[in-house]
């Protein structure tokens, strides 16, 4: 469960800028958007939060800052050697922050306790590691890691609260590394719960959303299956059935013009092996059925059944799913459905969280998200990134139309749209 993401100094974010998913005081929508976890001293979180804001406001670099976090949690430790770059892109339009650490820190709960992890780094190297564990309520100090730049050598905390070969595993953290990721690789129990979130309850997407294929995997099981006929259905998805074809890759679903020894590496490289042939199934007028082939299905249709797997995996499971543009090409009653899905304690019993980001605004009249749910994103006078609550603007509680304030410019995160002039050649 995310409580907090926060991110200073990463490609068009330039200061900190904080995503939170804490419930204000407000009581609206409290018992369908909202839920407290099973922690000590929890505080009520929200299912979802919505970010809005013009095209290159930065709003796909918030997401791509939790992909790059959870990227170096968990890859960093085997999947890198020494002196390779660590995949970071600071503000560049400053000198000060062209050369600083990238900085990124999220607070979540796992297993009934609550931690805050957090690093700093530059493509060389990890310059600050930390990790706060709650599991009583209070702080537990159990990861301490400073570089100093004057002994070129990292200062450690005691980390006396964390149990186990410590010495061993700061010995082998490399210094594009981090200690996290190193001391897991090398078993660790105790941090085992940090790393296992990053690598199975945080989930993330980008424009396109997910490729079909996971979705298609899901049909294997025919509960899964019935699952996802029941997803679309719902959407209003005439489709009556879908036939999944297996079969494993092999050097025939490759190009002819590949060289098989490279041939051999893709597919030795594939984490996924099955190749799928989705057809669905529709009625015609005399009621008998007609296979098309997926590829003959719409944009949307197909989307949507992409998005169908990872949805309901989220929603069993209790993920927490980032969704880049949730808007692109499903017609808005779509986006409230998905979103509504995360907002019914009957469909998401395990207290899932979906954070999107999107331009349907219709959704922001329609009784579907809280105030303290929704976020905008525009661009500050040094070209950074800022992200901020709708609740800075006191928003008036049934009294004032939010997506007429938004477009009229109340809440800023607008397009400054100038008239085209052509500029004579010469």
């Amino acid at each position: 469960m995310l409580i907090e993401f926060a991110v200073t100094n990463c490609r068009s974010i330039r200061t900190e800028q904080v995503l939170s998913l804490v419930m204000t005081k407000s009581h609206e929508l409290t018992n369908s958007n909202s839920f407290t976890p099973e922690s000590s001293g929890a505080v009520p979180l929200l299912r979802s939060a919505a970010v809005y804001g013009p095209n290159a406001a930065g709003k796909s670099n918030i997401i791509d800052a939790m992909r790059t976090m959870k990227q170096i949690v968990l890859t960093s430790a085997f999947d890198r050697h020494h002196g390779d770059p660590l995949p970071l892109t600071p503000f560049r339009l400053d000198r000060e922050t062209e050369h600083a650490p990238c900085e990124f820190e999220v607070n979540f709960v796992v297993e009934g306790c609550r931690y805050q992890y957090g690093f700093a780094a530059t493509r060389e190297r990890v310059t600050e590691e930390w990790l706060l564990a709650f599991p009583l309520g209070r702080p537990q100090r159990w990861i301490g890691r400073v570089w100093n730049e004057e002994t070129q050598n990292y200062e450690w905390d005691p980390m006396r609260a964390l149990t186990g070969n410590k010495q061993v595993w700061k010995e082998s953290t490399r210094s594009n590394a981090l200690f996290l990721s190193t001391a897991v690789q090398l078993n660790c129990k105790q941090l085992q719960p940090v790393y296992d979130w990053f690598k199975h309850t945080l989930r993330i997407a980008g424009i396109q959303g997910w490729n079909p294929n996971f979705t298609a995997s899901l049909c294997k099981e025919l509960e899964q299956r019935t699952k996802i006929l029941d997803f679309l259905k719902a959407a209003d998805i005439d489709i009556q059935d879908v036939l999944i074809e297996f079969e494993q890759m092999s050097t025939k679903h490759l190009p002819d013009d590949i060289p098989d020894d490279v041939k051999k590496i893709i597919l030795d490289g594939l984490k996924e092996k099955d190749v799928f042939d989705i057809k669905t199934v529709h009625l015609n007028a005399q009621g008998e059925k007609i296979e098309f082939d997926f590829e003959d299905e719409s944009d949307g249709t197909r989307k949507l059944f992409a998005f169908a797997g990872p949805w309901i995996d989220a929603l069993n499971n209790g993920f927490v799913l980032i969704i880049d543009e949730l808007h692109d090409n499903l017609h808005p009653k779509l986006v409230q459905f998905l979103i509504q899905l995360f907002h019914s304690t009957e469909t998401n019993p395990n207290n899932a969280q979906l954070i999107f980001t999107t331009h349907e605004t219709s959704i922001l009249n329609q009784e579907v998200l809280r105030r303290d749910q929704i976020w905008f994103c525009e661009k500050d006078n040094t070209k950074g990134t800022c992200l901020y609550p709708l609740t800075d603007f006191s928003p008036r509680k049934g009294r004032e139309n939010l997506e007429m304030s938004y477009l009229a410019g109340r809440y800023g995160a607008l397009p400054f749209v100038r008239s085209l002039k052509w500029t004579s050649a010469g």
